[in-house]
This record gives structure tokens, sequence and C-alpha cells, in this order.
């Protein structure tokens, strides 16, 4: 880094709408030229003179600046030792057929438990733990024959009986993770974070050591952030057993081989046949302990790391900005206590073409956590909800403008109000093309859509301003079955989650927004922790009248006591697919579990307000739609017809409403039908607020209803408020009676990399067809001419199927630019009777080009290689082009 660059990186930035940045060293790009530059040491003297220079320059450019803890993730350093680093305890397993005399060594064991993830240490430091002889089935613990005699030895020698045997290693791994991607001076093992001094430690290491040179960070940052905690099945400290048995109330030494998975890559379970079979009655024991064994981490990690983050941030006097979510939090209560929580939403392959109700992914920018996350904020009144946003790693260098709008419309969906784009790396204009890139999208000045970027952050902004000042509606609730996850499966990756139980979770918060109502997520700990006031489940700011538990088989004796309590009180409950029979957990299980069934029995003798549904079939929409129809569920919007890829949002603030509806297609429009209830509607006016432009429209909407004609990639806002003067709004006219332009098209390409391309085109095709043309990157020019006779009857040019952004110039003058949606453009002013000369610019993407470079490698690792081989996309303007 140069200060130099950093200064005309953060001005480039500041003249394209962006109004802070989050300050994240990372490890040099691999298969990139550094040009000779030598990279720094975090925290070195060097670093942070570095670092307070880019305070300097974002401040006097009025810019925010949020610095990241550690770099990569987890975060972790070189200097990390014994205890501080990650420890994981795994198995590893041996099928036997006895009679036997077996022996293996030591060495193979620990290769057998050695985990496969994505990113091991290699000063990792394995210990035997325990050597169990348990028969393929296993009825009781008592079938589990212990070897204590054989931890000390180089090989393990046992006697194998007659019959089908599993050897059970049980293994602890010291240091076993690596800083995924870390810089000089912090990169090495992983912290632990279930080790609360050696967390201080680190945390304190780091702001003394800035602010010895800097002084007080809270002058120059916003907050400090936490990335996800992705930490590939860490689950172990020093007193992990003694705190099991001090919260658990028994010992989990003998069960511990039996309630831990296989660990995989980013530590998910591996479910596949290695270990025992278990009874129906063991089974359900070790769930139970299992159960145990993940609450016990659960509040270790939120005890020992995120309370400490969140303490250490209030110390230094700056904000907690946190993704707290990974792989052993509460996926919701962890993200209450943030100051700026904060979640994700990816570019990702299928985005605005499907909406998948098999694949919870597929057709979704927005990931799992978001609206656990965006639930945490609405429940304790925070109104800046964060979000990583354009996270991208299967499509970089083809994200489009369209497809990150998409994105980030689905964000605000999901809740999001504050967008952090993921991201921009640094990268020197000298740096060989396309420059240093190490992940995310490429927000750059080398991409040919840059010049037009600024549309984008202005829309971004206009929408945070306004979402940043009100607080998001909703008055029904979703417990999800976290608690029955946990014991079945384990804890899970998240956002990224290798199970999801039960499959159709994020579909149901789905449709209940797809049909006019509004919800969010809650946990146990909410659900106690609230109030009853007259049938209404009340926490903090949040009143809700109905809950939806999806396949909840397991709560705590409390919940289902207040449970009870908010359907004797008035509200009502569904329960999706089973009622909850039991309490989770070992200790006292069946007397817990009575007290369960008790208390929903005696919810059911409230049948109008205790419902039992089937789970969703597979039209989710519909499912909910009947739902709402059969039980009286009022919406606060009619949406008719209803349609998976619309859904909508209210926001209120003080006397005005706001109702957001988005498409989530890039390629169809859908019209229809709102109504909204009186308490929006009743003595207010209606607007139309343009994002794009920031200019506002009255709206006629004589009884009530409002049609919307929402185009692809669409979103509208709608505000009722007592304002009566106003330009009314006239949308844009579809129409059906067209005149398409058929004469033939001259192409010209001007390439990024200074060459030209021409071609005559007798009819409009996509250019991934033509040889010439399917690695073009950069600005096409389609120049044609028209005839008109009467300009009067003529006011408006529609492009058809476009794949860029799209400007064009009629008569020599510029009739505007389009970046997502329908290509029409208002053409009254620019036309004239006789010829008229049209010129239409195209501006690709990238992915084709990058693809072509064979001897380039960061082209061909981003969309040749691995994960990201990336398909040829479509170029060019497609039509057809007609006039109306």
């Amino acid at each position: 880094m140069e200060k130099g660059e950093l200064a005309r990186e953060l001005r480039l930035l500041k003249e394209n709408g962006i109004g802070g940045v989050e300050i994240n060293p990372i490890k040099f790009p691999a298969k990139t030229n550094d040009l000779g530059k030598p990279s720094l040491e975090w925290l070195s003297p060097e670093w942070i003179e570095l670092l307070q220079f880019t305070f300097s320059e974002a401040k006097s450019l009025g810019m925010t600046c949020d610095l990241i803890v550690g770099s990569g993730w987890p975060f972790g350093a070189e200097w990390l030792q014994g205890e501080e680093r990650s420890q994981v305890v795994v198995i590893g397993t041996k099928k036997l057929q006895g009679p036997l005399d077996y022996e293996v060594s030591m060495f193979e064991l620990f290769k057998e438990a050695d985990p496969a993830i994505s990113s091991p240490f290699a000063g990792r430091q394995m210990e035997m733990l325990s050597i169990k002889l348990v028969p393929v089935n296993i009825n009781t613990i008592e079938d589990v024959k212990d070897l204590p005699d054989q931890i000390k030895n180089e090989f393990v020698k046992c006697k194998i009986p007659e019959g089908k045997y599993i050897l059970y290693a049980l293994v602890k791994i010291s240091g076993f993770m690596a800083v995924i991607q870390g810089a000089p001076g912090a990169t090495g093992p992983v912290l632990n974070h279930y080790n609360e001094s050696a967390v201080k430690k680190y945390l304190a290491r780091m702001s003394e050591t800035i602010q010895e040179k800097l002084g007080p960070l809270s002058i120059h940052i916003r907050s400090l952030f936490s990335d996800s905690l992705e930490l590939e099945g860490a689950n172990w400290s020093h007193d992990m057993q003694s705190e099991f048995e001090k919260r658990r109330g028994y010992d989990l030494t003998p069960w511990l081989p039996f309630i831990l998975f296989k660990t995989g890559i980013m530590g998910n379970s591996i479910l596949s046949d290695y270990g025992a079979a278990y009874s129906p009655a063991f089974n359900e024991m070790i769930e139970r302990i299992r159960y145990d064994f993940e609450l016990t981490k659960t509040e270790l990690i939120k005890e020992r790391f995120l309370d400490s983050f969140i303490s250490w941030c209030k110390e230094n006097k700056v904000q907690s900005r946190m993704q707290a979510y990974g792989r052993g939090y509460f996926p919701l209560d962890a993200s209450l206590d943030a100051d700026i929580p904060e979640c994700e939403t990816w570019i990702r392959p299928g985005l605005g073409n499907d909406m998948s109700e098999t694949d919870y992914r597929l057709g979704r920018a927005y990931t799992m956590v978001n609206k656990f996350v965006s639930s945490a904020a609405h429940l304790k009144g925070k109104k800046h909800i964060s979000c990583e946003e354009l996270t991208n790693i299967h499509m970089v260098f083809n994200e489009s403008l369209e497809l990150m709008k998409i994105a980030g419309d689905q964000s605000i969906i999901s809740g999001v109000t504050h967008p952090i784009f993921h991201g921009f790396n640094y990268s020197p204009p000298e740096a060989l093309f396309p420059g240093w890139v190490i992940y995310g999208t490429f927000l750059n000045e080398r991409n040919p859509w840059w010049p037009y970027f600024k549309l984008f952050t202005s829309y971004k902004a206009r929408l945070s301003a306004i979402l940043q000042q009100a607080t998001m509606f909703a008055d029904i609730a979703i417990l999800p079955a976290t608690v029955d996850m946990w014991s079945i499966y384990g804890v899970q990756n998240e956002p990224f989650p290798a199970i999801m139980h039960p499959e159709w979770q994020t579909f149901t918060w789905e449709s209940i927004h797809q049909n006019g109502n509004a919800c969010d997520y809650v946990s146990e700990k909410i659900i106690r922790d609230a109030t009853i006031q007259s049938g209404h489940l009340v926490y903090g700011p949040r009143k809700y009248h109905t809950l939806f538990l999806t396949r909840v088989e397991s709560m705590e004796p409390a919940t289902s006591k207040k449970l009870f309590e908010f359907i004797e009180s008035g509200g009502r409950i569904f329960f999706i697919e089973r009622f909850p029979g039991k309490a989770p957990g070992w200790l006292n299980h069946q007397e817990r579990d009575k007290e369960v069934q008790d208390w929903v029995t005696r919810m059911k003798s409230f049948p109008d307000r205790s419902i039992l549904l089937e789970k969703p079939g597979k039209d989710f929409t519909s499912w909910y739609k009947n739902i709402q129809e059969k039980y009286n569920i009022t919406p606060y919007v009619k949406m008719d017809p209803t349609n998976h890829f619309i859904t909508q949002v209210r926001y209120q603030a003080n006397e005005t409403e706001m109702l957001l509806f988005i498409n989530s297609d890039i390629h169809h429009s859908y019209k229809i039908t709102i109504t909204p209830e009186a308490a929006i509607n009743s003595g207010k006016q209606a607007w139309i607020w343009d994002a794009e432009s920031g200019e506002r429209y009255l709206l006629d909407h004589p009884g009530s209803k409002i049609t919307l004609d929402m185009g692809p990639a669409d979103l509208k806002l709608i505000v009722f408020d007592k304002e009566r003067k106003g330009i009314p709004y006239h949308p844009v006219k579809i129409d059906t009676d067209l005149i398409e332009l058929n004469n033939p098209w001259s192409l010209t390409g001007q390439h990024i990399d200074g060459t030209m391309i021409k071609t005559e085109m007798k009819n409009l095709t996509d250019l991934k067809e033509i040889s010439t043309w399917i690695n073009f990157c950069g600005n096409m020019i389609y120049h044609s001419n028209f005839e008109i006779s009467d300009v009067n009857k003529l006011e408006w040019l529609n492009l058809g199927k476009v794949f860029g952004v799209s400007e064009i110039f009629i008569n020599g003058k510029n009739a505007g630019s389009k970046w997502y949606g329908r290509r029409i453009y208002s053409i009254k002013n620019f036309i004239q009777n006789g010829n008229n000369d049209i010129e239409i610019k195209i501006v690709t993407t990238m992915g084709n080009y990058l693809k072509s470079l064979k001897d380039n490698p960061i082209a061909q690792f981003w969309t040749n290689e691995g994960r990201t081989i990336q398909p040829v996309q479509s170029l060019g303007l497609l039509g057809p082009v007609t006039i109306y």
C-alpha cells in the first residue's frame, strides 16, 4: 500500500456515491504480480502510519471509516500460543470384522480423525483422548468397551470378537485451523474463541497498538467490525468438560464420541455411514446430549467472545458492528446486542431467473441469516441493519448493475437498511489487468459499467436514507426448530448450513410477505422474556398477534407455559406439521417432557387458537394465501394476483406509511392490484417515490385500489402521508400497437483493450452466438435510422431485451440511460418528422472476455476454474426495438 494510491481510491469512491469504507486488511491475492511492492505487516508502525493517513483522508472527504478486527477470517495471529489457539475434538472410525487380532498405528488413527476442513494449520498438534470398541449396533452405553491402556502406545492392539465392530478414536487437535486469507502479522493459527482471556488479550493488543500511535480510536472510526465466525467446527477449550458438567449437571465424557459427527469443509457435519447404528432409545439419548453440548458451546461463545467483543467496543467508545453468526451462535439472540447487527447478501447463479421451492439459495441473494439478524434488530428497536452486500465468488466479472439491483432489493425485503458493498479491491492503475482481485463483486474503475455506477449508489442511498428513519412493521412471529436441528444434526455453518431443518424454513417467511403480511423470527428466549398483553406477545417495541412454529418438536417447559398464556389471552399459534412434545436436553428430561406435554394439552383446549397445519406443499405462496383466507389473517395490503417473484415490506415513520414492492424476475413483468388496509390509506394521499430519480408523484387510487405494473427488476415505493400537492404520476405507457425499427444496424465495438470491431447486422441477435463478438468487453454502438411522418403520434422507444447498460442518442441528443428492467425511453423531445438518426450504446460485463484470456491466471481463476466455471453470457441488444 502507498499513500498516494489510498488517497486516489478514496476520492474515486467518494465521487461515485460511496459514503464510507470498511478497512479490511487481507492477504495479497495469489497468482498476481505485486509489482515488487512489499506487503505490510498488520499492526506494524508502517501499517499504522498508512491507517492514520487513510483516516485523515476519509475525514477530509466526509467519509465514514469502520475497521475490521484482525485480518482474514476467523481472526488469529502468528503469536498465539497453546490454549490461545483454536481447538477441536473430532472422531476417527475404523470398521472391523471379527474375530480378529487387530493392530493399527496411532498415526493412522490421527490421519483418520483429521478433519477435512478448508484451512488446516500446519502446526496443529494431536492428542488421543480415548479409544473405544463398539458393536456396529449400539443399544446402551454398556455395549461400549473402553481401551484406556492403548492411548499412550504407538500402535493400538486389540482382539476383535466375532461380529462387526467399530473402533472409535476421540482426538483433540490444538491449533487445528489457520486464518483464511490472513495478512502478515495476522495469519497463522486462529484464535480460540472459547478462551475469554485469549479473546480479550487479542482485542486489547489490536486497540492498544493502534491507539499508542494514533490516540483514541473513537476520533477516527465509527465501529469495529467482526466478520462471521467460520470456525470450521471448533468446539473445545481446556475447561469445556467442567463447564459442561457445571451447566448441564452430568459428565459429558462417556458420550462425546457418539454425539460428534465427522467434520468436513467449513466445519459442516458429514452424515455418511462411518459410525455405529443407534437403537431408537440410545439415539434419543444421544440427540438430547448433543443438544446439551451445542448449548454449552453456544453459551461459552456468547459469554467469552461475543460479550467480550461488545464490551471492548464500548470501552473504546466506538460502535460494535458484527456478523453474529457462523458456527456456535444463537441464530437470533446473538444479534440482539451489537450496535450495528449485520447479515450478508450474495450475487449467485440463478438470481433473477428462478425462485426455487426446493433449494432455498436458488434465486435468492439474501442468505438464511438475514431474517434472523433483521428480526433481532427490530426486537431491539434498531434501525441501522447492516449487510455485507453483493458478496460474490461465483459470478465475478459477470455481475451487472441490474443483478446488483435485484440483490440489493432483496436485501431490503429481508429487513436490511444499510448496505456495505463487497467489495472494492485496493489495486493501483499500473497493476496488470484486471488488477489485484481478492474477493467480491468487481467494483473497479476498469469495469466498463463503472461510469454508470453512481446511478446504482444514488438509488441505494435514497432508499437507505428513508428506511433508516422508519420502522419495519411486523405483527406475526415465526419460531424456527433450532433446538431440534441442533439435537439431530448439530449446529450448522451459517449462513450456508449444510442442512436446513425443516428444509422449507426460509419459504415460510417469504410466503407471508408475498401475501401482504409481515413477520419476524423469534427465539425461545424472546418468548420467555416477552409479556402478554390482550392476545399479543410483546417484546420491546414489537407486538405479535400470531405465531407460526415450523416443525418445532422440542422446547423448554417455560416456553410452552408462556405460549399457553399467549393463547389463553387471545393470541393464536399455528403449529406446522406437529405439536411440541418434549423438552430439550438430557437431565430430568422425562419430567420436563411431561411439563411440555401438559402445557400443549392445555393449549389444545382452545382449538380456534391452537391450530395444526400440514407442512407446505410445492406452492408456498398459495399455501399461505389459503391459510390467510381460511383463518382470517387480515393482510395489511391485499395483493392480486400473488406471485413468488413479487414481495413486499411495510415501514412506518410517525404518521407516514410506506409499502415497498419488488419484482425479482430479471426477464418478466407482472401487473398486480394492491388494496392497502384503512389504517394505511385512510385520510392520506398515496405517492410514488422514485428512488432512481429522487422525484415523488401523486398516485391516483380510486376506491383504495392501486394497480402496479412491476417491470423486470423493478421496485415501487408507495408512501402515504398528509401532503396533497404534487405532480401526478404518469407511468411509462406499455402499448401493443408497436412500430418495429427493422432497418439494418451498423455495430461498432470499442473494446476495453483499445481495439475496434465493426459489423453490419440485418437482424439483432445475441452476440454470444457470433464468434467475432463472443469475447467482447466494452462499449457497443448500434447505429440506424428510422422515418417518422407524424411526431405527435409517437412518444416512446422500447429497446426490448438488453444485456448490459443502455444509453441512447437520437439525432445527436442524449435521451438518457437505463441500467435495469425495461429499456423504455421518452423520445418526444428528440424525434422529428422525416429521417431520424438513432445510436444505442450498450455497455457489457467482463466475464466472456476474461474467460478468453488463457494466459491470465486471475481471469482464469474466477471464470474457468473449480467452482467458478462460468458459462458464456449473453451480450448486446436483442430487441426488438420499437416505437409507439
